[in-house]
């Protein structure tokens, strides 16, 4: 049998005397803390010399508006016990409990109006939802409401008997050595020689050391630093910008009509505020209704600079890349962006209302359509992805357009966004006349698939166990196309 501690001793003479106890009574007698009983009865029922029973107990209790709602009685109650012959919806309505329980009253059937009028209707009463309030039953109908309601409030409370078995027992009746024990010797013991008799802990090789986690960046923000990296290794400039932007740089400036539904309130997030149009807005105005002095005819109708003032959470970190350019009309220019954007979006596994972008452009006078596969295509290899093909796509602001696709065993040919050229309407009103390559892709379906998550909104979670256990230095998610 393996070495015990002394407290592992001091737990089971106490055990000897008591039987059974809780950790909390035990911790009492032992001058420790419950958490530390449990530790050492689970290390003695390692060894076959106890027992630990975790003991989980519900309770259902009133929540700080229950309490009061038990002094005073429910909203509807106190509402249903004023309603006499001739009462008047005016009357109640003076009740400080009125916009509560009105609807209460009303949606249980309790009473009805007929004009101004409010009668009560025949052998109805709210006994059984007082009951349960004052000894609500797990399960029971109306006490399930009142904690819907958020008057009841359920809870779990757990404690943790421990109990000696025969075995444990016969040892504490061999005797045991309850000196006690030395971890680490003094200089003073080793000179005085008094380590000889001193009763010292030993020492099991075996046993794994307590585990140590270091201090680490989150995984899905080393997946960002890695990209990172790589575009400025690839001669990228990083660029920055603010998180609310107006719908002109958001929307117009990307030669997106006004009247397009991803404008509309159910994908974009509006605010309240409005800034002025920078310097040279007329010339979009211009392209946007009957396409300025390009051969574009424009959307046509009447541009609204109205609309164009309004603020936004930025939808995409397009709405960088387009300043960058008005502000760097000159070649060469060869810039990118890791920044969160913001759209209305239902949270599911694949989908929050945040997330990363990364986007990227390269403007100069002789780089093609198909510079911009290749560069695709280096940064998806160097993210060790190493099958990328691409396919026709379609963007507002960009043509020609594709989509980069990667392989992944076990899932085949994954999406990753969208990139192109950009349109001579998105272009020109700035004053640049070469070509400009620009993309915007998906960070965390990247995230995802190097980190083999399954659920996207892990990645803006505090799971400790997880960040703890996920290496530093991952290998790529990507396989190789059979």
């Amino acid at each position: 049998m393996a070495e015990l501690t002394l407290n592992e001793k001091r737990l089971l003479a106490a055990l000897a005397k008591e039987k059974k106890a809780d950790a909390e009574h035990l911790a009492s007698l032992l001058d420790a803390t419950p958490e530390a009983v449990v530790q050492w009865a689970h290390l003695a029922e390692d060894k076959g010399l106890a027992k630990v029973e975790r003991i989980v107990e519900k309770q259902i209790l009133p929540t700080e508006e229950g309490e009061q709602y038990r002094k005073f009685n429910l909203p509807e109650t106190q509402l249903f016990a004023l309603i006499r012959p001739g009462t008047q919806l005016a009357d109640l309505q003076k009740h400080p409990a009125f916009k509560i329980g009105f609807g209460q009253l009303r949606k249980k059937g309790l009473i009805r109006v007929e004009g101004s009028a409010v009668l009560k209707n025949e052998n109805m009463s709210t006994a059984a939802e007082e009951s349960a309030l004052r000894n609500p039953v797990s399960g029971e109908s109306h006490t399930k409401k009142l904690i819907k309601r958020g008057i009841l409030a359920e809870s779990e409370t757990v404690r943790y008997a421990i109990s000696i078995i025969p075995e444990g027992l016969a040892l504490v009746h061999q005797g045991l050595d309850l000196r006690e024990e030395i971890g680490t010797l003094t200089r003073d013991q080793i000179l005085s020689g008094s380590w000889k008799t001193a009763s010292l802990r030993r020492y099991d090789v075996k046993k794994l050391p307590k585990t140590v986690y270091p201090g680490k960046s989150h995984p899905y923000q080393r997946l960002i630093d890695e990209m990172r990296q790589i575009l400025l290794e690839m001669g990228f400039t990083e660029m920055h910008g603010e998180i609310v932007q107006s719908a002109f740089w958001n929307f117009d400036a990307l030669f997106q009509p006004q009247d397009h539904p991803a404008r509309e309130m159910q994908d974009t997030f509006y605010l309240k505020e409005e800034v002025s149009l920078p310097d040279g807005w007329e010339c979009l105005r211009d392209m946007h209704e009957h396409g300025g002095n390009t051969s574009s005819t424009g959307w046509g109708g009447k541009w609204n600079p109205g609309k164009a003032k309004q603020c936004v959470l930025r939808t995409h970190t397009t709405s960088l890349s387009i300043q960058y350019l008005a502000a760097h009309p000159e070649p060469p220019v060869k810039a990118f962006c890791i920044g969160r954007v913001y759209r209305r979006e239902a949270i599911d596994p694949t989908h929050t209302p945040e997330f990363e972008q990364l986007e990227g452009i390269v403007m100069d006078k002789d780089v093609t359509f198909r510079h911009l596969l290749g560069f695709l295509k280096e940064f998806y290899q160097r993210m060790g992805f190493s099958d990328v093909r691409f396919r026709p796509g379609f963007f507002p602001y960009t043509e020609p357009s594709v989509e980069p696709e990667i392989w992944v065993d076990g899932l085949g040919w994954v999406e990753m966004g969208g990139a192109g050229v950009f349109r001579q309407e998105v272009t020109d009103p700035w004053g640049v006349k070469c070509p400009v390559l620009a993309w915007g892709l998906g960070v965390s379906r990247v995230a995802m698939l190097r980190l083999g998550l399954k659920d996207l909104r892990q990645l803006y979670q505090s799971d400790l166990e997880w960040i703890r256990n996920s290496p530093v230095h991952a290998p790529g998610a990507a396989g190789r196309k059979a």
